[in-house]
């Protein structure tokens, strides 16, 4: 069985840290996303730079590397605590990917994809948070690092699993510590806000 584990974690790692941001845009033609705007592989920057549609197709493929890993998981039985390693191996591998150097993004559309699995309802929670910040302040980076502080409070109170519980804080964690400079940049007042 822990054979097992170690194949499925390396391969989540592996599909995690494919690029969609990066594959994507050098697919349309665009520039390389990490040479233009905020540097970031992640939706929003793929969004500000290279449009809507690219920016939806980069979420939806980097929820999936959150989704897919642990549904299969799941599918195969692994226990909470199998779960979370694997979870957790998914989401470094989009935060320090192989394919471009261990320089990848931020995390948060694959952290999401990951909670939609572990906890829907936390899921809904948190996303529930973060439109409601971006609504109301239009920074997407508040949002997020909220919506991240936010996560392993309710997989604690809805999932009572302290294995999926030390997996989101650790999750929540890298989260929160990659937007560091768009805390300072928050509290500058020099953030960039979000423009629909």
């Amino acid at each position: 069985m822990m054979l097992a584990l170690l194949l499925a974690m390396i391969a989540a790692y592996l599909i995690g840290a494919i690029p969609s941001g990066v594959v994507l845009t050098r697919l349309a033609g665009s520039e390389d996303i990490r040479k233009v705007g905020s540097g970031n592989i992640g939706a929003t920057n793929v969004y500000r730079v290279a449009g809507r549609k690219l920016g939806l197709l980069t979420l939806i493929g980097d929820v999936l590397k959150g989704v897919l890993p642990v549904l299969a998981a799941q599918w195969l039985h692994f226990s909470d605590g199998q779960v979370g390693l694997i979870a957790a191996a998914a989401f470094t591998g989009h935060c320090f990917p192989v394919y471009l150097g261990f320089k990848g993004g931020k995390g948060v559309a694959t952290a999401l994809g990951i909670f939609l699995v572990i906890s829907p309802l936390a899921a809904l929670g948190a996303a529930a948070v973060f439109g409601l910040l971006v609504w109301k302040w239009r920074y997407i980076s508040l949002g997020s690092i909220c919506a991240a502080a936010a996560m392993p409070v309710l997989v604690f109170f809805i999932n009572r699993s302290l294995p999926l519980v030390a997996a989101t804080l650790f999750i929540s964690a890298v989260v929160i510590f990659r937007h560091q400079q768009n805390i300072s940049r928050l509290l500058a007042g020099s953030e960039n806000r979000f423009k629909a």
